[in-house]
């Protein structure tokens, strides 16, 4: 009997799962933790896209099998998305592609474009589906560092990508970038995608961009596509997700949008693997997108002030937090007590010490040793609490 199997070897143990264990044995001991270790959107799903749910899933035939690709109005509701938002038209038919969430969508992009021996280019640290969806399908990695002496440098990111690609032999396939970036906060203006693809477009490389924290930004600058750029539909696809923007991580309804020849691609391992996520919840999503957009300027407010609060109250404690621009997280370095002992062991101390959970920068990639991630997740209450309970072990 086979006891080895090769693509589940080539996964390292799951840092995250080590970090799991350690809360459920705590909490069985009584431990009241403050979760900030997964970016799980506590906030109800807005009460008409519920509303629209239960009306549907009580319709004759809607238990019965969907569309893989996604219902057309749901598609056609995306791309009035892309046009409202980013002013990009796309065309529903070959341009976009509904998926179980954005996470399911890249993973299932990365077996339907690579094969063994071939070069992807992905960032380091990372949401692990970017590097490891690709690892999975047997395809080779070079990490491209997104950190320079803590801070991002999008001058010396786009040299480095640059010369990635020109010493890569074979030349990669695809370069994976990811703005606002989960887990390091970062941002990016509309000039750093078309040298991105302008890059692209010299070498032939396409690009997989994640773009799953497009509503969740803190200043008067919505996070651009990079399908705003002239020529990127040749060599771009971008994900979205309904999961951050309107509470709806549950559901799993993410988009592929853009370059047709990858929608095609992903359309068509997907025929294979599933049948789409249920009709109702497909429907409900068309009313997320059709209908007020108040809940989505609401559910950011609410992860603006949890991030004031965080910042200040940890401030407070000892723990100097860097201002997050977007996304539901902090990027946060790791206290001087704990810089010699790496973020894991520091990650477990504030679990057993302060009943507090948090991200260990090193799970994201070698490149996040030395930060944390924190979620905004629990409310401000709980927040204020956390930062009380660090500055007792900061003490």
């Amino acid at each position: 009997m086979k006891s080895e199997f090769s693509r589940i070897n080539l996964l390292p143990n799951y840092v995250f799962a080590e970090i799991n264990q350690l809360k459920a044995k705590l909490r069985k001991k009584g431990n009241d933790i403050i979760d900030f270790g997964m970016g799980n959107p506590d906030m109800p799903t807005p009460e008409h896209i519920r509303n629209k749910l239960k009306e549907v899933v009580d319709k004759p035939g809607t238990g019965r099998y969907s569309v893989s690709k996604g219902i057309l109005g749901l598609r056609k509701a995306q791309a009035n998305y892309y046009e409202r938002r980013f002013g990009v038209k796309v065309n529903p038919e070959n341009e976009v592609v509904v998926t179980l969430g954005s996470k399911e969508g890249l993973a299932n992009l990365a077996q339907a474009i690579s094969s063994p021996g071939d070069i992807i280019i992905s960032p380091n640290p990372s949401y692990p589906i970017h590097p490891y969806g690709f690892i999975i399908a047997g395809a080779s990695l070079r990490h491209l560092p997104t950190m320079f002496e803590g801070k991002f440098d999008p001058d010396k990111y786009l040299e480095r990508l640059d010369l990635s690609i020109r010493h890569s032999t074979p030349t990669p396939v695809a370069l994976i970038v990811s703005f606002p970036s989960n887990p390091t906060a970062q941002v990016v203006d509309l000039n750093f995608y078309k040298e991105v693809v302008k890059i692209a477009l010299k070498y032939q490389v396409y690009v997989l961009s994640d773009l799953a924290y497009a509503e969740i930004y803190f200043d008067q600058s919505p996070p651009p596509s990079i399908l705003q750029v002239p020529k990127a539909k040749n060599i771009a696809v971008e994900f979205t997700s309904m999961s951050k923007t309107y509470a709806m991580a549950g559901w799993r309804i993410g988009y592929a949008v853009g370059n047709p020849k990858l929608i095609a691609a992903l359309t068509k391992i997907k025929s294979y693997l599933d049948y789409g996520a249920f009709t109702p919840v497909q429907v409900a999503a068309v009313t997320a997108l059709n209908g007020p957009q108040k809940c989505v300027s609401d559910i950011r407010s609410i992860y603006k002030n949890r991030r004031d609060v965080l910042v200040d109250s940890m401030a407070r404690a000892g723990w100097e937090i860097p201002v997050p621009q977007a996304s539901m997280f902090a990027w946060a370095p790791i206290p001087k007590k704990y810089q010699k002992k790496g973020s894991l062991k520091f990650a477990r101390d504030l679990m057993i010490k302060a009943d507090v959970a948090v991200s260990p920068g090193i799970a994201f990639g070698e490149y996040g040793e030395g930060f944390v991630r924190i979620g905004l997740v629990e409310n401000e209450q709980r927040i204020r609490q956390a930062a009380k309970n660090v500055r007792n072990l900061l003490k």
